[in-house]
């Protein structure tokens, strides 16, 4: 890999109590990679990009985003635990779309997605404004911009919920099983707005998914997890055609038998 990469995991572990639920992994993903994590419930997969948006904090190891340091600073020579400020900084080349939209109710579509432009980058209310209905006519929503979210299909807030993150133009995009709360006919309208955002834009893309049809055609990579390890990764066709692992064999063989 010539290019440095925007995202590096090295050797990350976590823990829950007793549990382990992350036992020490390696990845390096590139600016504009687009990369798929697969794998059963409980391999640790949400977990991966939670430790991204600093929700939770690994046990060890380091993640390095855009050349700095995560979840450590350097203070005279030494690695220590940062601090606030320094994660803010960090994670702001950071945008994530989560299961559930986490829309505010009493906003607009429009205030939904202007509000962290202006609160947290410091952007005019117009300019603010500028960005986020640009953003809403990428994902077909510019005609709810005045649509409070109860008003909204689940398949519509979750495109808000995407405009919302693309407003803050994060270097590295994460999608957390954007479609599992949806009902299965909504589920196609929100990947066709990740797979757009994926052919067109130099953005570098993180996704969690069930959705493996998707995850073949939006990937330049597929990771899978099992049992809180990288088992294997390839390309899509590697992956799914030519499987190495009995771990991974067995789960691909589950989705081929509707499980």
């Amino acid at each position: 890999m010539t290019q440095q990469p925007i995202v590096q995991f090295k050797n990350v572990k976590k823990s829950f109590d007793d549990l382990e639920v992350l036992k020490g992994f390696d990845l390096d993903i590139a600016p504009g990679e687009k990369v798929s994590i697969i794998g059963p419930s409980g391999s640790g997969k949400t977990t991966i990009i939670r430790m991204l948006m600093t929700l939770e904090k690994p046990t060890g190891g380091e993640i390095i985003v855009d050349g700095e340091n995560l979840w450590h600073k350097e203070v005279n020579g030494n690695l220590v635990d940062a601090d606030e400020k320094h994660l803010r900084k960090i994670r702001g080349n950071v945008g994530m779309v989560f299961q559930h939209f986490n829309l505010f109710p009493h906003m607009t579509v429009l205030k939904n997605c202007m509000e962290a432009p202006m609160s947290v980058l410091g952007l005019s209310k117009q300019e603010a404004e500028s960005r986020a209905v640009a953003m809403l006519e990428k994902v077909g929503l510019a005609d709810k911009v005045d649509n409070y979210p109860e008003q909204l299909s689940g398949g519509q807030k979750q495109r808000v919920a995407i405009a919302r993150a693309l407003v803050m133009e994060p270097k590295v995009m994460l999608f957390d099983e954007v479609t599992s709360a949806l009902d299965p006919e909504l589920v196609g309208e929100v990947l066709a707005v990740i797979k757009d955002l994926a052919e067109q834009g130099d953005m570098t893309m993180i996704l969690i998914t069930h959705e493996m049809d998707f995850a073949w055609d939006v990937s330049d990579r597929i990771v899978f997890f099992a049992d809180g390890q990288l088992v294997e990764q390839g390309t899509p066709q590697d992956v799914f055609e030519n499987p190495e692992s009995p771990r991974l064999k067995a789960f691909l063989e589950r989705f081929r038998t509707g499980r």
